[in-house]
């Protein structure tokens, strides 16, 4: 199960995506009710699984992410996209824990979703694909656990999107994991997070090429596309870090006074906005946004109900400048642990970089993950 090739020092090395096919005659059921009878989902896997099952660490990854968390693929540059975080003596350390990262349910990088081709007309589905929720993304991955051989996961760990996984897992499945990392999340979308993802969303539908989501053997909407990632960068910056990187600076010397590029801010977006259409599938943008959007673990119940009967450790992180995600929301899922007793430890890291320092505060986080790890997993074995 080990990522193959030599390890460099501090990467997992070359690894390579694997695939979990549910058994045939089997029948994934959604949460609204629709069955998949073909489940897919793509998977990573870094370091060893010890001979008692016990060091297992699912990482669930952000609207953009994949399977691909850390290591290099064959003909790479890049390693994977949390490869600063995962690897021999980094905070998810191989050489002590067996390291997993699935792409989600509806995501584009190997598991079923819109673009996966539709059994019943060996097309890709597009807009037939049923809706998915955090909650069937993680049953998707109970089941890939169960399948690795695996009843208890030491931790459960992610940011943003992920961090909405962890805590559904330790929801859904109390008995399953022994901890949860949730970073820079919340327990529901507030009505600000779905405006901004409603933007992106009629953005991706405005573009003509979307032709109703039946788009991939023709020109791919990738102008809408590029304008969601454009309105979702923002939203992942701060204020702080925008001025510090940009400020108002010009790409050239004089003003042109035309609407062309003129900002190096509006370059910096464009960009982003353009490299992102060329490893990302439209349809799932709409699908994972919608998923974010349904997400609240609390519904009607109060909110010391929220974590009833979870046993499960927590280590919640949060960002003082994220702004998508404020340091308020993780302080209530931190309010619901305490008023059902449960462990858990809040650290909230000072930074600049907004939403994105999930991503890059490596170090800060290494040091917190570092030690609950440990100390889990002494716990564990005792």
């Amino acid at each position: 199960m080990a990522g193959e090739g030599k390890s460099k020092k501090g990467t997992p090395g070359y690894v390579e995506t694997r695939y979990y096919n549910m058994p045939a005659g089997e029948e994934f059921v959604l949460e609204s009710g629709v069955r998949l009878k073909e489940l897919r989902i793509a998977y990573e896997t870094y370091g060893e699984l010890n001979s008692r099952r016990t060091n297992a660490v699912l990482i669930c990854h952000a609207l953009s992410g994949d399977a691909h968390a850390a290591g290099l693929h064959k003909g790479d540059k890049k390693p994977g996209w949390w490869d600063d975080m995962i690897g021999p003596g980094k905070a998810f350390d191989t050489e002590q824990y067996f390291v997993i990262c699935a792409n989600v349910i509806g995501g584009c990088k190997g598991s079923s979703g819109p673009n996966s081709i539709n059994p019943a007309t060996e097309r890709p589905y597009g807009l037939s694909f049923p809706i998915v929720t955090i909650s069937d993304m993680v049953d998707a991955q109970k089941k890939l656990v169960e399948f690795l051989g695996i009843k208890k996961l030491l931790s459960v760990c992610g940011g943003s999107m992920g961090g909405m996984q962890a805590l559904q897992w330790a929801v859904s499945y109390p008995e399953s994991i022994h901890s949860c990392i949730p970073i820079a999340t919340s327990y529901k979308h507030s009505a600000q997070q779905i405006a901004f993802d409603e933007v992106g969303r009629q953005a991706i539908m405005a573009d003509p090429a979307w032709n109703g989501g039946d788009y991939y053997e023709k020109d791919h909407p990738s102008r809408g596309l590029a304008v969601a990632r454009m309105v979702g960068h923002i939203t992942y910056m701060s204020q702080q870090s925008m001025e510090q990187k940009f400020g108002r600076m010009m790409k050239k010397k004089e003003l042109g006074y035309e609407f062309t590029t003129e900002f190096e801010v509006e370059g910096y977006l464009r960009y982003r906005g353009d490299n992102f259409v060329k490893r990302f599938d439209a349809n799932s943008y709409l699908y994972l946004t919608k998923a974010m959007d349904y997400f609240d673990l609390l519904g009607d119940q109060k909110l010391a109900q929220l974590f009833k009967g979870v046993k499960a450790r927590f280590l919640v992180i949060a960002f003082s400048s994220d702004w998508l995600y404020p340091p308020f929301q993780s302080k209530e899922v931190v309010k619901a642990c305490k008023m059902n007793g449960i462990d858990v430890t809040y650290c909230e890291i000072s930074s600049d970089y907004g939403h994105d320092a999930f991503l890059l505060e490596f170090e800060e986080e290494t040091k917190l993950v570092k030690h609950f790890l440990s100390r889990t997993l002494k716990k564990v074995e005792k």
